[in-house]
C-alpha cells in the first residue's frame, strides 16, 4: 500500500486535514471540529505509518502526542522557517495543502518534537519566569503608590526587611492604603509559588550532568542553567555550537545575491528564553576571563550591545560543549582562549 501524506491545518477549535499521495494527488479534504476522536478518525483514514506534518502553533501538544500513539510519522512545520511564498489568497484548505506538499517534496522546516517529560519541565520553568515577570508588575504598582504620594523608597529592594518596615509605617487614604495591601498581599503569594517552583525544578535536575556543569560558567546560576537545560533539551540534535547559536537565533541574518553580501542584526528566531538566559548570564560581569576580553575588545570597536551579544553567544558556545560533555573542560585549560 502506497504511504500517504497528510497535512493538518490545527486551530483551537476546527482544523482542516489533507491527505495526499507521493505523487501530489488529492486523496480527501475534510474539515473537523476538534476533538481527539475525530482527528484520530480522519489520519486514520490513511492507512498505517502515514507521514504526517502539523505546523507548531497554539495547543499543539495533544495532537502530536495522539498522532504519535496511532503509529504515524508526525512533523512539526517551523512557524517561520518555511517559505509560504506571496499568496493573493489565505485559507485553512491553502495552510494545509502547502504543509502537505512542503513535506512531501523534502522541504520542510521541521522543528523538534519535545518529549512530554521534556515538555513538562519546560512548562515549570517558563511558569517561573511568568510568574517572576509578573511579580515585578506588581512591585512596580508599589512604587507607583509611594510616588504619587511623594514618599522616597528608603531601601533598593523595598520587600525586604528594611523596606518592608517603611511599608507598614505608610499613612495613606484608604483606597491607596487597600491597594497597597492588596498588591503587597499578591507578592507574598508570588514569592511562595516561585520559591515551591525553584525547588521542584531542582529536583528534577539533580541526576543531569550538564545542569551541573554549566553551573560552573561564570554568571550562569540555577535559574538560567534550567533554562537552558530545559529550552535546548536534547544537544545531541546539534552537530556543532555554531547550529545551536543559530537555532537559538544568535547570529546574524545573511542576505546574498550575486556579489552582494549582506549581514544584519541577529535572527531572533528561536527560543527566547534561551537568548534571555545567555544575554542575562554575561550582562552583569561579562562573564569568566575567556568572554570577558572579547567582551572589551568588541565593545571599543561596534558598541557594547553588540559586545554583549557576542558574549552571550561564547556563553552558548561553553553551554553546548557542557551539556555535551558533562563538563567544561575550557574552564580547567589555561590555555582556552
Amino acid at each position: 500500500m502506497e504511504r500517504e501524506y497528510v497535512g493538518i491545518d490545527l486551530h483551537r477549535r476546527r482544523s482542516v486535514i489533507i491527505r495526499k499521495n507521493a505523487a501530489g494527488e488529492l486523496i480527501s479534504k475534510v474539515h473537523i471540529d476538534n476533538s481527539p476522536e475525530t482527528l484520530a478518525a480522519a489520519v486514520a483514514a490513511a492507512g498505517p505509518e502515514p507521514e504526517v506534518v502539523v505546523e507548531a502553533t497554539f495547543g499543539w501538544y495533544w495532537a502530536v502526542d495522539l498522532l504519535q500513539e496511532m503509529g504515524a510519522h508526525v512533523h512539526l512545520a517551523h512557524p517561520l522557517g518555511n517559505n509560504w511564498g506571496n499568496r493573493r489568497v489565505k485559507n485553512d484548505e491553502r495552510d494545509a495543502a502547502d504543509l502537505v506538499d512542503l513535506l512531501r517534496r523534502g522541504r520542510l522546516a521541521e522543528s523538534w518534537i519535545a518529549p512530554p517529560e521534556v515538555r513538562e519541565l519546560r512548562e515549570l520553568v517558563r511558569y517561573r519566569h511568568k510568574l517572576v515577570r509578573l511579580r515585578a508588575g506588581l512591585k512596580a504598582q508599589v512604587h507607583a503608590v509611594m510616588g504619587k504620594h511623594g514618599v522616597l523608597p528608603d531601601r533598593v529592594d523595598m520587600f525586604g526587611p528594611g523596606g518592608t518596615a517603611q511599608l507598614d509605617a505608610l499613612d495613606l487614604p484608604d483606597a491607596y492604603a487597600r491597594r497597597l495591601a492588596s498588591l503587597r498581599a499578591m507578592v507574598k503569594t508570588f514569592d511562595t509559588d516561585i520559591v515551591e517552583l525553584d525547588r521542584t525544578i531542582a529536583s528534577s535536575l539533580a541526576n543531569h550532568r550538564g545542569y551541573h556543569a554549566i553551573q560552573k560558567l561564570n554568571g550562569v546560576g540555577p535559574i538560567v542553567a534550567a533554562v537552558l537545560v530545559t529550552e535546548i533539551g536534547d544537544i545531541g540534535r546539534f552537530p556543532s555550537p555554531d547550529r545551536l547559536c543559530s537555532w537559538a537565533g544568535m547570529t546574524p541574518r545573511h542576505r546574498e545575491s550575486d556579489t552582494k553580501v549582506h549581514r544584519g542584526s541577529i535572527t531572533k528566531q528561536g527560543s527566547r528564553l534561551v537568548r534571555w538566559a545567555a544575554v542575562e548570564a554575561v550582562s552583569k560581569n561579562h562573564g569568566d576571563d575567556m568572554i570577558k576580553s572579547a567582551y572589551r575588545r568588541i565593545a571599543e570597536r561596534r558598541g557594547r550591545n553588540i559586545a554583549k551579544v557576542a558574549a552571550a553567544r561564547k556563553l552558548l558556545t561553553l553551554v553546548y560543549y557542557g551539556l555535551r560533555d558533562g563538563e567544561v573542560r575550557c574552564l580547567a585549560s589555561s590555555a582556552c582562549g
